[in-house]
């Protein structure tokens, strides 16, 4: 999952080194088109539905973060 999640990014944003990156919100590293698309994305490859709710810097600012929270989805 970690992988697949790394591999969505690295396509939005090849620029990044998102394995090192904890702070992908807070330090507005990606934007609000980036994160709009990464939650389709997201929602597609693991046919979850991330809220508005879910739309929290804690939950986007890592790779780690985003497995926490497509984990917590898939289990529920």
């Amino acid at each position: 999952m970690r992988e697949q999640i790394l591999e969505l990014l690295t396509a939005l944003r090849s620029d990044v080194d998102f394995e090192t990156e904890t702070a992908l919100i807070d330090d507005e590293v990606l934007d609000s088109f980036d994160i709009v698309t990464l939650v389709g994305d997201l929602n597609e490859a693991f046919d979850i539905e991330i809220t508005v709710a879910d739309l929290t810097p804690e939950n986007f600012n890592s790779v780690d973060a985003m497995v926490e929270l497509v984990q917590s989805m898939i289990v529920e």
